[in-house]
């Protein structure tokens, strides 16, 4: 029987006990309940293949940014971890590495979510975490990962998964979305969701070619800004058809300003020319953030943004493990001006729903409470990336809560 403190019941709870027996009876009120995510990076196509996992490593930690974050700024080299598909460690070399280095995450939300993950689902003792143990663990877990009960759906189905909306381009075909709606034998509902940031970064690799396909298949032979925003009402409502109910976007900032239709179009034409300065790169990725709002307005998505977040930090680390790999810094910003233009206009629509997320505590109290507070349309997004931990958690019901209660909280996400 594990000795654990990980088996503790009471492990997250509060240590005064009249607290805790509150705590222990608002619990069984929830922690049997299915598990609604609504924004999240898992791929549709994985539950469609529900192939086994290969191994630990690539299952738990190469693509586990929380993980290899650590482990790099303690000097580990990511391609040791074999992120960005790097091959110089086999998978178990790899495993070692991470035990090795288990004391860094001593303190850390993501050592305690390890130390969950091994004794509820794995049941083993994450007390053994270490390098000596290293490759006994390695071998019990890939002897648990070949099991039938831990391919995909299998874990869909005992996690309890009601849905689980993923993050999609707008161009995909949703073709595993489909499959699985099809699919009696699946009751977990996957649903897509409109994510357009590779085609309003100009900035980002490739956006010309990106957006230049974009129009030239969904913009009903429309050209310029016209067929650009045709294109995205387009692919919007082929989303809806397939399950959709949101939208999300990264944004660099906040900046929701307008521009008028001809300034839009010199800003699209620059843009695909490779002559838009970044300032007028940042004006088109701010109007465009604008017309989605205004587009809610007719096919009632909800709007999620993530703004103020410095994606690939790194140009070297980028450059040899490609993009999404963990190197994102946030960066202060403010709501309050950014996001005038958009409230302004839309804000009063009690059927419109815009979630604002940040990862900068300090807009909580100062701004985007009291932008919840007042206006109909918008919602506090949930301690997320960097502050989805619990003192983070506790900081943020105490400048948020008293000015918005509970119900203008979007509830929990599983970034």
């Amino acid at each position: 029987m594990s000795t654990s403190h990980a088996a503790n019941p009471d492990r997250l709870l509060p240590a005064d006990p009249g607290t805790r027996d509150i705590a222990r009876r608002l619990l069984t009120h929830v922690e049997d309940l299915p598990i609604i995510s609504p924004h999240g990076h898992l791929e549709a196509s994985m539950f469609v293949k529900d192939e086994a996992f290969s191994d630990p490593t690539s299952l738990l930690i190469s693509p586990d940014h929380y993980l290899t974050r650590m482990l790099h700024s303690a000097g580990v080299d990511l391609a040791d971890l074999r992120v960005g598909g790097t091959e110089g460690k086999s998978p178990r070399e790899a495993w070692r590495v991470f035990t090795s280095n288990w004391d860094l995450y001593t303190g850390t939300a993501t050592g305690y979510w390890v130390e969950q993950e091994f004794e509820h689902v794995f049941g083993i003792n994450p007390d053994r975490i270490n390098a000596e143990n290293s490759d006994d663990i390695f071998d019990e877990l890939s002897e648990i990962l070949a099991k039938p009960d831990f391919r995909p759906r299998a874990l869909a189905e005992q996690f309890n998964l009601e849905i689980l909306a993923t993050t999609d381009d707008p161009l995909d075909d949703l073709k595993d979305h489909k499959a699985l709606a099809q699919d009696p034998t699946f009751s977990p509902r996957v649903l897509p969701t409109f994510r357009p940031d590779a085609y309003t970064k100009m900035y980002n690799s490739g956006w010309a070619e990106k957006t230049t396909k974009l129009i030239d298949v969904a913009g009903d032979g429309k050209a310029g800004w016209e067929g650009y925003l045709q294109a995205m009402r387009n692919r919007r409502q082929y989303f809806i058809e397939h399950g959709a109910t949101s939208a999300d976007h990264g944004m660099h900032d906040t900046d929701t300003t307008p521009l008028s239709h001809e300034d839009a179009q010199k800003l699209l034409d620059k843009g695909l020319a490779g002559t838009a300065t970044l300032a007028e790169m940042r004006a088109f990725e701010a109007n465009t953030t604008y017309r989605f709002a205004e587009m809610c307005q007719d096919d009632g998505l909800v709007m999620t943004i993530h703004p103020g977040v410095y994606r690939n930090h790194s140009a070297s680390a980028q450059k040899k493990f490609g993009a999404d790999i963990g190197a994102d810094i946030p960066f202060q910003l403010e709501f309050t001006n950014g996001l005038r233009p958009l409230l302004s206009d839309f804000g009063e629509n009690k059927d419109f729903h815009f979630v604002m997320f940040t990862i900068d505590e300090t807009v909580y109290s100062r701004e985007i409470a009291p932008l919840a507070g007042y206006y109909p349309a918008a919602y506090v997004g949930a301690p997320w990336w960097f502050i989805d931990e619990i003192d983070a958690m506790n900081r943020f019901r105490a400048s948020t809560t008293g000015t918005t209660g509970f119900s203008r909280y979007s509830g929990f996400i599983d970034d």
